[in-house]
């Protein structure tokens, strides 16, 4: 049974775990809003009265503004001329940013003071604070105990404090805010007076302008003054590196031709197409007097060469040689080849052709003369090439360090230059300042308030009310660590939640007489301890049914049940419970013995045998029969063994671990079907720890919202065998009208209204 328990138990206890893991869970929050809604709308009626307060205190005041174009083309003038000075021109946010603070800054402010003499304005230094303001200016005077010891002279401000303090004032009050992503600014100034604001914000307008000029001018100055000593540095270095170019010049002999270069180039040109020249002229000989050889070798005469053409000498011999070999043909057809004539012809052209051979070596002569000039020639310009090369290799290296002297010479001339120019603009500049910024509307006296403005300060009241409320109501639900539903008896203490009682009216009884003690009957001080017997149909008694069921399903093994009734702490409702549990018991016909065993604050005996004269203690002490010492109602027929303390006990635990309490029990429970033991708290004492091996189980009793959750569960931690023999707790002294609040969706107390209808409150 007890695995059981344990299994259901847990159960339990992860359903109600599993809403808390859910990110949001909106039943808790709503049920939250039910219980501390009160709280919210007090903290917002409060706030609201504050904003009415704030609102009926307040000084109206006026706005008035300007707006101002920033002129990004008149801007660029300067900006290029300045850029020199290192003061490039920044992006378009930056700039308009920086335009913020320079309207914002003390300058601006100090120039609109000035301007208007704001110092001695009666209207301007008038205390124009609402009276909530003002009294905690008085408070905060006050708590400054550093002024209580000033002297009176120190407290005297001078003119140039006060100017400072008006400035302060100014810029505190002057917005300037951006249109869009325009260079457009507007002005803004609130005050008391929509003449005074519409004064300030065009003087504003006009010291930034004023500002604005007087930087430009300033910066043209100082730009004028940085290019005059640039200009004169430029020039000396100017002139220095051009001199030490030409002096380079002087000392490695690099004569220059102007466009064309070095002269050493020059002639290394020259020589090198020279040589190609020559080189051809080389290659045409050598063709040609190969060829004459070739046709001298091979005995060639009907070879023809240019120049053999063109001489006289070989071209008369060649007609000699074809005249006579055409006449030597004749005659040797005609005569025969011996014939003298053409024997004789034939001589005279072998004579002929030698001297062809004769004039063609001469001719061979003469071109191996031109070859052999030529190819001197050649070698002649290699020689020349070859020096001009080495001599133009060490000008050209030369030239490196040169090329840089020129190109300094260069850079410093450009320089040179280019701030003259930019100082000649830079004068002009400065005789005509320019400004990138101009008025485009003017501001105008306001004649409609516009602060305080009355629904925005409400609703922000509201607003912080509800803030306020919210967090008080969020503290009372983080402190409340009572336990309240069901659902945390279970979660908290895993054991079964076994109903609730409400609180009960403490309505007095008639007084008891004589005879009532004489019979040995109960007498009940109050109609709270017979609330079970007079409203059986009642939530009430319902609860005690639900602790009689789980007695009887849990020790349903013997035949007469020992049930302890404990509570965390004194007060709880603990001896009231059972007084009405074994009434109900009694009522229903069960044979029932109620035993008070809280022997140091016996309540049970307080509430219905305020007359007896002896109880426990007698039986236990003077081990009388405890059959002979019990008390009885004639109604419902329960017996009721009461604890008469008549000094205080300090061995109550002793006493309760007896023997003799053993034997008190024993002989009670063989006429019982129920025992029912009103024990004393847990916390204070350790009375029912010491009963706990006699007892078949315990009802914890709580009171609602009173008790906190890490008290029971500590104590119930601590003293195990009560906790393994709980059949369950009951919540007492539940406020029904505040129960509603903490019922939530899925909970089992979300649907008690419905359950209400099975119960019947009055006779």
């Amino acid at each position: 049974m007890r695995l059981l328990n344990h299994e259901f138990y847990g159960g339990l206890s992860e359903e109600v775990d599993a809403p808390q893991s859910e990110l949001i869970n909106l039943d808790a929050l709503l049920a939250i809003a039910r219980r501390q809604w009160v709280v919210v709308a007090v903290s917002v009626a409060a706030s609201l009265l504050l904003g009415v307060g704030f609102i009926l205190t307040a000084v109206p005041k006026y706005t008035s503004s300007a707006t101002v174009l920033m002129d990004r083309g008149n801007k660029q003038v300067v900006d290029e001329m300045l850029s020199l000075a290192g003061s490039g021109s920044a992006n378009d946010e930056g700039y308009v940013l920086s335009q913020v603070e320079v309207v914002k800054s003390e300058t601006v402010a100090l120039a609109v003071v000035d301007q208007l003499k704001l110092v001695e304005d009666p209207l301007f230094n008038a205390d124009n604070r609402s009276i909530l303001a003002t009294i905690a200016q008085g408070v905060k005077a006050v708590l400054n105990v550093s002024k209580w010891f000033s002297d009176s002279s120190a407290l005297d401000e001078d003119f140039s404090q006060r100017r400072i303090d008006a400035a302060v004032k100014v810029q505190n009050n002057l917005a300037v805010t951006r249109i869009g992503r325009s260079y457009v600014l507007v002005f803004s100034y609130e005050s008391p007076s929509g003449d005074l604001s519409a004064k300030i914000v065009n003087a504003a307008a006009a010291a930034y302008l004023d500002d604005k000029l007087n930087a430009k001018y300033d910066a043209t100055k100082r730009a004028s003054s940085w290019l005059i000593d640039r200009i004169a540095e430029l020039r000396q270095q100017s002139l220095a590196t051009d001199l030490a170019v030409q002096k380079f010049r002087t000392a490695n002999g690099l004569v220059s031709m102007g466009s064309n270069g070095l002269v050493s180039d020059q002639q290394l040109s020259e020589l090198n197409s020279a040589l190609i020249v020559a080189q051809a002229d080389v290659a045409k000989t050598q063709a040609r007097l190969d060829r004459i050889q070739e046709i001298l070798a091979s005995g060639q005469t009907d070879a023809i060469v240019t120049d053999v053409l063109a001489s006289s000498v070989s071209n008369e011999l060649r007609t000699k040689y074809l005249n006579a070999s055409k006449l030597e043909a004749q005659i040797s057809s005609r005569l025969g080849p011996k014939h003298v004539q053409a024997v004789r012809l034939r001589n005279e052209m072998d004579d002929y052709k030698r001297l062809m051979f004769d004039e063609l070596s001469r001719i061979a002569e003469s071109y191996r003369s031109e070859y052999d000039v030529a190819v001197a020639r050649q070698k002649s310009l290699e020689k020349n090439v070859a020096d001009a090369a080495g001599v133009s290799a060490t000008a050209n290296e030369t030239q490196v360090q040169l090329r840089e002297l020129e190109r300094e010479s260069e850079t410093y001339k450009n320089l040179y230059q280019t701030f003259l120019q930019r100082y000649q603009e830079a004068v002009q500049q400065q005789s005509f300042p320019v400004t990138d910024a101009r008025i485009i509307s003017r501001g105008a006296p306001s004649e409609r308030a516009s602060s305080p403005n009355k629904l925005l300060a409400l609703a922000f009241f509201a607003v912080l009310g509800a803030s306020a409320g919210a967090g008080i109501g969020g503290y009372r639900e983080f402190r409340d660590r009572f336990f309240r539903i069901g659902d945390q008896v279970r979660a908290t203490l895993g054991l079964e939640f076994l109903g609730s009682t409400p609180l009960l009216p403490n309505s007095a009884s008639p007084s008891f007489t004589d005879d009532a003690r004489k019979v040995g009957e109960i007498f009940k001080s109050s109609d709270r301890f017979n609330h079970s017997v007079a409203y059986p149909l009642s939530s009430f008694a319902e609860t005690l049914r639900s602790c009689k069921v789980a007695a009887d399903l849990t020790i349903a093994d013997k035949p007469c049940k020992v049930i302890g009734i404990v509570s965390a702490l004194p007060g709880e409702g603990k001896s009231t419970f059972a007084v009405n549990f074994a009434e109900l018991l009694a009522s229903q016909g069960a044979r029932t013995i109620l035993i008070d065993a809280d022997l140091r604050n016996p309540g049970a005996t307080r509430a219905i045998a305020q007359h007896a004269d002896m109880g426990i203690l007698e039986s236990i002490l003077d081990k009388r029969d405890p059959r002979s010492l019990l008390m009885r109602n004639p109604k419902t027929g329960l017996l009721f063994l009461p604890a008469v303390v008549k000094q205080r006990v300090p061995h109550s635990s002793e006493l309760l671990n007896s023997v003799t309490m053993r034997q008190v029990l024993a002989d009670l429970s063989k006429n019982a079907d129920y025992v029912i033991l009103d024990l004393p708290p847990l916390g204070p004492v350790v009375d029912a720890r010491v009963m706990a091996p006699r007892i078949d189980g315990f009802i914890m009793v709580v009171e609602w919202g009173k008790t906190a959750r890490a008290v029971v569960s500590e104590l119930m931690s601590s003293n195990h065998q009560i906790r393994n023999k709980c059949l369950g707790v009951v919540l007492t002294k539940v406020d029904q009208s505040k129960m509603k609040l903490y019922q939530t969706f899925g909970s089992s107390d979300y649907h008690y209204s419905r359950y209400s209808q099975y119960y019947q409150e009055n006779v």
